[in-house]
C-alpha cells in the first residue's frame, strides 16, 4: 500500500500521527524554494505540528529549482511524506512515527512558473522560506522577466515584483516574511542586498524598492537539527513493515530541534506559530545559537568527517562508538572550538551545548554517514573552522592541535587522483576511491603533483579561498604538514593514536 491521501483512513495510531482530512483544504500560506529533508524535516515539521494544534492552518507549495530528479514520489504521494524521529532526549527514548501533509504540491520552476507567479499574488501567503545550500545565494545579474530566471535571489525578486504589482502600495495583505535557513553568515540579511542590488541592475523603480521595505521583512535564521533523510533499504523495508504502507519520502530525523529567526513582533505576528514547540525562537537577536551551532556541531562535524572517513568508519554514530573517535570530536570541541567561539559565549552555555552534541551525534538510530558531510568541504572549512581557527591563535598564540589534525585529513581527502569525462572528481586512500563533491575539486585536481609541504604551503596561503593567509600563522603550517605525512604513511587510526601521545605529553610537561 503507498501513501496517499485515499490510504490515510484508519491508519491513526499511538504509533503514528495523521493529518486531518481538512488539512488538504488548506490554503497556501507558504512558499519554499527547495525538496530537500533538512526543510521537510525541520520547518515543515513546525508547521505540520501548528496545524495539527489548529494555529498556523495553511500548507506549503513547494518550488523545485533545478533539475536534478523529478517530482514523481510527490505526485504520486499526495505530498505526504512520513518523518521517522528516533533517539534520546533528557534520558529517554523518543519513537515517533508523523504523516505530515504540510507540502500542498510541488512545483517545478522550468514547467510551472505560471503557477509560482500567481502564488506570489494571493492574499493567504504570509512567508517565503529557503534552502538553496551554501552556494545558492549568489548574486547572478540577469533579466528576472526569464521564465524562470537562474538563480535563486533572481526567482525571488520576480515573484516579490510579482506581488507587487498585484496589491495597492499600502496593503497589509502584502507584507511577507523571508527567511534563508542557507548555512551562512547574516543569510537573510545578505539575500536582501543581493535581492536590492538585482533591482537595481534590472532597473526596477523607486516605489516597489519602497514597497519591499515597508512589506517584506528579510530575516536571518539558523536551523539545527540532523536530518539524515530517506534511510538505506534494509532500515526503510523495516519501518515500512511497521507502518503499513511504502514511502518513497520517508525521512529520519533527530528529537532535538531548533529553528532560531531573527526578529521583532511584527515578524512573529506574520508567521503565526507562537506557542507550537519550544524549538521555535524569534527573537532580535540570534547570533548566540548560530554561534553554538555552526561552531560546536557544523564545526566539529567538518572536522572529524575526514578523519573519521579515512579511518573507515562511515557513520557519526559508529564513529562515536569508536573510542578515539569520540575522545578526538570531545576534545576539539571542549578544548579547543568552545574557548575560541568569537562570539561572547558563557561557558555553562558551551559546555551544556557541548555535551548535548555528544548524546545527538551517539544517536543509535540515525545513519548520518561522514561521505555526506564531505560536500561542499572546502566552504565549511572556511565558515566553519577557520574563524575559530584564527581566534584560538588570537588568544593563546599556539598551534590547536585538534583542528590541526583535522585540517590534515582534509587535505589528504581533498587529494584528487582522477576526474572522469562527465565533470566528477575522486580521491582514493590505502586503495579505496570515493567521490569527492566540492567546487574546489579542480582546484586541488591541479595541485596533485606537488610535494607535501609545497601541498599544504600553497592551500593554506591561498586567500582566495580563507579569505586570508593561514600559511603565516606560528606552527600551523608544519604542523599540519607533518600529520599530513603521518596519515599518508602510516595511516588515520595511527596518526590519531600519535597525536592523543602527544597531547598528553604536553598536557603533563604543563
Amino acid at each position: 500500500m503507498i501513501l496517499s491521501k485515499n490510504t490515510l483512513n484508519g491508519m491513526g495510531s499511538g504509533k503514528l500521527t495523521v493529518p486531518d482530512q481538512r488539512h488538504f483544504n488548506l490554503p497556501e500560506r507558504v512558499l519554499q524554494f527547495g525538496t530537500g529533508v533538512l526543510l521537510r524535516g525541520l520547518p515543515d515539521y513546525f508547521i505540520n505540528k501548528a496545524n495539527l494544534m489548529g494555529t498556523f492552518n495553511g500548507r506549503i507549495a513547494v518550488v523545485k529549482s533545478t533539475s536534478k530528479g523529478n517530482t514523481n514520489a510527490f505526485t504520486a504521494q499526495d505530498s505526504l511524506y512520513t518523518i521517522c524521529v528516533r533517539g534520546i532526549e533528557q534520558g529517554e527514548d523518543i519513537k515517533e512515527n508523523i504523516i505530515s501533509s504540510a507540502i500542498s504540491r510541488v512545483l517545478t520552476a522550468d514547467e510551472d512558473w505560471d503557477s509560482i507567479l500567481e502564488i506570489a499574488t494571493s492574499k493567504d501567503l504570509r512567508l517565503i522560506v529557503s534552502n538553496t545550500t551554501e552556494v545558492g545565494i549568489q548574486l547572478l545579474k540577469e533579466d528576472i522577466h526569464q521564465r524562470p530566471p537562474r538563480s535563486f535571489p533572481a526567482k525571488l525578486l520576480a515573484v516579490l515584483y510579482a506581488r507587487f504589482k498585484a496589491f495597492a502600495a499600502n496593503d497589509g495583505d502584502a507584507d511577507l516574511v523571508v527567511i534563508a535557513t542557507e548555512l551562512i553568515p547574516d543569510n537573510g540579511k545578505r539575500l536582501e542586498a543581493i535581492v536590492y542590488e538585482l533591482a537595481d541592475h534590472q532597473g526596477l523603480d523607486i516605489a516597489f524598492k519602497e514597497w519591499l521595505k515597508q512589506h517584506i521583512h528579510f530575516c536571518n535564521s539558523l536551523v539545527d537539527r540532523i536530518v539524515p533523510g530517506k534511510p538505506d533499504a534494509e532500515v526503510l523495508t523495516e519501518l515500512e513493515q511497521e507502518l503499513g504502507y511504502t514511502d518513497q519520502l520517508l525521512i529520519m530525523a533527530e528529537p532535538y530541534r531548533l529553528w532560531a529567526i531573527e526578529g521583532g513582533a511584527e515578524v512573529e505576528r506574520l508567521l503565526g506559530l507562537t506557542g507550537v514547540d519550544e524549538g521555535i525562537i524569534v527573537k532580535p537577536d540570534i547570533e548566540v545559537y548560530r554561534e553554538l551551532k555552526v561552531r560546536l556541531l557544523n564545526g566539529s562535524h567538518t572536522l572529524a568527517a575526514a578523519i573519521a572517513f579515512l579511518s573507515g568508519i562511515p557513520t557519526v554514530a559508529e564513529a562515536m562508538s569508536e573510542q578515539p573517535l569520540k575522545r578526538y570530536i570531545t576534545k576539539v570541541m571542549q578544548k579547543e572550538i568552545a574557548p575560541a567561539i568569537p562570539y561572547e559565549v558563557a561557558i555553562a552555555l558551551s559546555s551544556a551545548f557541548s555535551n548535548t552534541v555528544i548524546d545527538r551525534f551517539s544517536n543509535p538510530f540515525i545513519a548520518h554517514f561522514w561521505i555526506n558531510i564531505t560536500f561542499q568541504y572546502t566552504m565549511k572549512i572556511k565558515i566553519r573552522v577557520v574563524p575559530v581557527l584564527l581566534n584560538y591563535f588570537k588568544k593563546y598564540h599556539q598551534v590547536p592541535p585538534h583542528i590541526a589534525l583535522g585540517f590534515a585529513a582534509y587535505l589528504v581527502f581533498m587529494r584528487v587522483s582522477r576526474a572522469s569525462s562527465n565533470g566528477q572528481y575522486f580521491g582514493v586512500f590505502e586503495g579505496k576511491e570515493y567521490q569527492i563533491t566540492d567546487d574546489q575539486a579542480g582546484y586541488f585536481q591541479a595541485k596533485s603533483g606537488l610535494s607535501a609541504e609545497e601541498y599544504v604551503q600553497q592551500v593554506l596561503a591561498d586567500t582566495g579561498l580563507w579569505s586570508t593567509d593561514l600559511s603565516v600563522l606560528p606552527g600551523l603550517k608544519e604542523t599540519i604538514t607533518a600529520q599530513y605525512k603521518l596519515i599518508l604513511s602510516a595511516g588515520m587510526q595511527e596518526t590519531l593514536r600519535q597525536a592523543f601521545q602527544q597531547s598528553e605529553k604536553h598536557l603533563q610537561s604543563n
